[in-house]
């Protein structure tokens, strides 16, 4: 890290690589690392040696599991770079790492174009404004089709893709008469040849073939319609049209403009695995991507004034500022990662946490390589960088730390419900606190984990994203934590809403030993869709009420929404405070507690829906297949939502209940040979047939 007087924001880019699973996300990050001299050799997927795969369990599977930051530098540039799962079960790792990112690659497969995941990290990245541009990867394998993967961003996920450099061939020479060998750079209008000798190391630049000519001039054309129809300072258009030469730098100017208002996505192809292409998407980066000076300022809310917004600027002149998003828990002792979005900060400072009214203290500061034990320390650390830090006792993933005397609490990152269950007990009972520990310690590092008793049977119940993701809790319990654990089967994890909108009278009135309590409350229950599951308000007017028992009414109402009639998560549901009875000499806070229960209870009592996840399956199936594999999702309760033809292959997007799910990858691989590939993710929550209530309410029904 530079000194403070030397450090230079317009030369930082915290930048993320998203993808589907297979995408090729990890082999192009590691061609990033190896070319920018990050890693002196390259690593393999298969292999398990690659450098952001460094946990076992990745290297086992040859899949990301944990979002990775690695520095490098480019180009005189700071490169933090984050590369992202592409597995549905871990969409927390893209969500808190798009969250404090500035600008992201999205890389597609040149066969498969815009999958499932593809279209759920692309809104991720929309909706945190990301600007990004796109990587055509696998041009080298069967089926590789450019135009195409165009197409789908432009209808799929409503992108405005840009070539800026295109392919030369598709395929391998084993099936292709002009088979993927090079690139043309449409700005440059030259062709690049990379040397596989050296895994694409050096290159060499060409005259563009002749045969591509005529191509590459229709790309470009498009590429200027484009970026002169945005043009409003004029930077190119007028030179364009009137036929004079047009300045790189200007063009590239205008390109990064327009990223950065996310007008356009930047788009270059290439292939990981034949070494082909990657520079140029480094030379993208630290061109066309933001720097942090070039993104918005931070906005929260001052803790001291309610309602008061504070705004913080990429500068290390302003107060410090800086949001927890990812904890790594460690035997050694946990791990937490900062985006800095303002100010300096120095290893030993003493901050705040004003989320949860705490100070703490950063042990140390570290720049963190893929693997957390690959550390280096620093003194101080400036906005704009992420780093690590250790020692951190009360802050969780979302939490904002900030100066003192400059308290700011930024907007903290939401995450999607938990869908899945299975019960999970220690193999010994001497090892009960140990597993409660452990699996405390996995909540506070994954927001999409969670850990409770049921209350009906007593068995302790893990929820996550899918059954990968709890398999990987277990065997990390297993490996990390040195702990022996048995789990149930999977269980689907339900949610209760209101059936009707009611106004209840909830009271305590009750004798407790030589104590009289009294408090009524009268509450309207209605459904509302939020960001949260329960919202609870106040129609009670200040001075109409003591505030203390108001507060008191609502944290009793927050509390028993907790759990619905059959002891699920309550969801979509608003309690609305009309009115307080109070005396003098009875009513205190627990009173306006317990009465808060009690209109819970009697607004919920024979008036829940029971809500069972739907999920989003889409499935890639030979087109032989395609009436086998129709019929068994009808059996499945499936809404067919989009069935397309390409080439030999169908797709097919369904929504299907979640329940109906757990057997569904043995079933597809036997009516399919083994040829078909699926992916599942959460869709929503939607009511569920009668007969699943019942076989809740009577397991015999």
């Amino acid at each position: 890290m530079a000194a403070k007087s030397d450090y230079d924001l317009k030369l930082v880019r915290n930048i993320g690589i998203i993808a589907h699973i297979d995408a090729g996300k990890t082999t192009t990050t590691e061609h990033l690392l190896y070319y920018a001299g990050a890693k002196h050799k390259l690593g393999g997927v298969d292999e398990g040696t690659t450098e952001t795969d460094f946990d076992p369990e990745e290297q086992e599977r040859g899949i990301t599991i944990y979002s990775a930051c690695v520095p490098l530098k480019w180009l005189g540039h700071t490169l933090n770079l984050i590369d992202t799962p592409g597995h549905v079960d871990f969409t927390a790792e893209v969500e808190r790492s798009l969250r404090v990112l500035d600008g992201c690659v999205c890389v597609f497969d040149a066969q498969k174009g815009v999958e499932a995941q593809s279209e759920t990290v692309w809104r991720q990245a929309n909706k945190y404004s990301v600007p990004r541009f796109a990587f055509i990867n696998k041009m080298d394998v069967v089926g590789a089709n450019f135009a195409n993967c165009l197409a789908q961003i432009r209808d799929r996920l409503d992108g405005t893709p840009i070539p800026l450099t295109i392919p030369i061939g598709s395929g391998s020479p084993k099936d292709s008469s002009t088979p993927f060998k090079g690139i043309i750079d449409l700005l440059a209008m030259k062709a690049l040849f990379f040397e596989s000798a050296d895994h694409g190391k050096t290159f060499r630049t060409e005259e563009i073939p002749a045969e591509n000519l005529e191509e590459a001039q229709k790309y470009r054309e498009e590429l200027f319609d484009v970026l002169t129809s945005h043009d409003e300072k004029d930077r190119i258009t007028t030179a364009y049209l009137e036929g004079q030469e047009v300045k790189l730098d200007d063009v590239r100017a205008l390109i990064r403009e327009q990223t950065i208002k996310r007008l356009i996505q930047p788009v270059l192809a290439g292939s990981g695995r034949e070494h082909i292409g990657i520079q140029p998407l480094l030379d993208a980066v630290t061109y066309y991507l933001p720097s942090p000076l070039d993104r918005p300022p931070v906005t929260g809310t001052n803790p001291r004034k309610e309602g008061k917004e504070e705004k913080r600027k990429p500068d290390v002149k302003e107060p410090f500022c800086g949001l927890v998003f990812k904890m790594i828990a460690q035997t050694t002792g946990d791990l937490f990662y900062i985006r800095i979005y303002s100010g300096t900060v120095k290893t030993g400072s003493r901050v705040s946490n004003p989320g949860r009214d705490a100070k703490e203290v950063l042990g140390k500061l570290f720049h963190v390589h893929a693997d957390p034990s690959q550390r280096d320390e620093l003194p101080e650390a400036y906005a704009g960088d992420i780093v690590a830090t250790v020692g951190l006792k009360d802050s969780i993933t979302g939490d904002t730390l900030c100066e003192t005397q400059h308290p700011i609490m930024l907007e903290s990152i939401t995450f999607a419900e938990t869908v899945i269950s299975q019960s999970i007990e220690p193999e010994s009972s001497a090892d009960k606190d140990k597993l409660h520990d452990t699996l405390k310690k996995l909540e506070r590092e994954d927001p999409t984990f969670i850990c409770k008793q049921d209350k009906e049977t007593g068995q302790l119940l893990m929820s996550g994203m899918g059954t990968l993701h709890l398999e990987v809790k277990r065997h990390r319990m297993e490996r990390d934590f040195r702990l022996k654990v048995r789990v149930g089967k999977p269980r689907v994890s339900y949610r209760e809403t209101l059936k009707h909108p009611v106004t209840i009278d909830g009271e305590c009135d009750r004798q407790f030993g030589a104590t009289s309590l009294f408090a009524r409350m009268k509450v309207e229950f209605s459904n509302r869709k939020s960001e949260q599951p329960v919202t609870v308000t106040s129609r009670i007017k200040p001075g109409d009420a003591n505030p203390l028992f108001v507060a008191a009414a609502e944290r009793g109402l927050k509390s028993s929404l907790q759990s619905g009639e059959l002891g699920f998560p309550v969801l979509d549901v608003q309690a609305n405070i009309v009115s307080l009875t109070t005396d003098p000499e009875r009513s205190n806070e627990v009173a306006f507690e317990v009465a808060a229960n009690d209109a819970v209870t009697r607004a919920l009592k024979d008036n829940i829906v029971l809500l069972e996840p739907i999920m989003k399956l889409v499935v890639a199936v030979p087109d032989e297949f395609l009436g086998n594999v129709i019929s068994d999702l009808t059996s499945r309760r499936a809404t067919i939502e989009r069935s397309e033809s390409n080439g030999r292959y169908s797709e097919i997007e369904a929504h299907v209940p979640l329940a109906k799910m757990f057997d569904y990858a043995d079933k597809m691989r036997s009516l399919t040979q083994g040829r078909a590939s699926s992916t599942l993710e959460p869709q929503a929550y939607a009511a569920a047939p009668d007969e699943v209530l019942q076989s809740i309410i009577n397991p015999e029904y």
